[in-house]
């Protein structure tokens, strides 16, 4: 007789472990860069690009802004590789080449950004705005390195991948709306 309950899936002891790692990691690095920015003594004519002060935080939105436009991109190369996008044949080999230099260049992209974040505020709770985006920038690497354990483990269960792609668009789309459209919009965006 069923019950309408499945068992719990099983995971082998390799299985085991590389879940274990899939998770521990990713948390281990957002964790290291918070207390990493939470101990750093913010250096406010820190430079990025030569930019400095209000020069530096309009050319970071503009980063910011097209980090996230990347991050769309990614998005959409991802539903187009799995399927997800009605209308579309399935995606040619191209397509995958396309999704991983995208992903490498929104990685190099936003490590100019995080650098300049981290040297000149650290990681502050000052307000709710500024709380949430030290949470998504540290949350941003950590979704990164999952990211990548996931795409290059065979272990790891399928679920993961999609979860670690939404984890890392999500704290890209929290970062653009709490400092890019932010900064861009007259310092406010809707809601903060």
């Amino acid at each position: 007789m069923r019950t309408g309950h499945r068992a719990p899936r099983r995971y082998s002891p390799a299985q085991a472990a590389a879940l274990a790692l899939g998770a521990v990691l990713p948390v281990a690095v957002a964790v290291a860069i918070w207390v990493t920015g939470r101990h750093h003594s913010p250096q406010y004519t820190t430079g990025l690009f030569g930019a400095h002060g209000a020069a530096a935080v309009t050319l970071k939105a503009r980063l910011g802004s097209a980090l996230f436009g990347l991050a769309l991109v990614q998005l959409l190369l991802a539903l187009w590789m799995y399927g997800r996008l009605r209308g579309l044949a399935a995606a040619p080999r191209r397509v995958r080449t396309s999704h991983r230099v995208v992903g490498w260049a929104a990685f190099l992209l936003s490590a100019p950004i995080a650098y300049h974040c981290v040297r000149t505020y650290g990681v502050e709770t000052t307000s709710t705005r500024v709380f949430l985006h030290s949470v998504a920038g540290c949350a941003l690497y950590g979704a990164f390195v999952a990211k990548v354990l996931v795409v290059r483990s065979r272990r790891l269960p399928s679920w993961m991948l999609p979860a670690a792609g939404s984890a890392l668009f999500g704290a890209i789309g929290v970062l653009w709306y709490s400092a890019a459209l932010w900064a861009l919009n007259g310092f406010a965006a809707p809601g903060l």
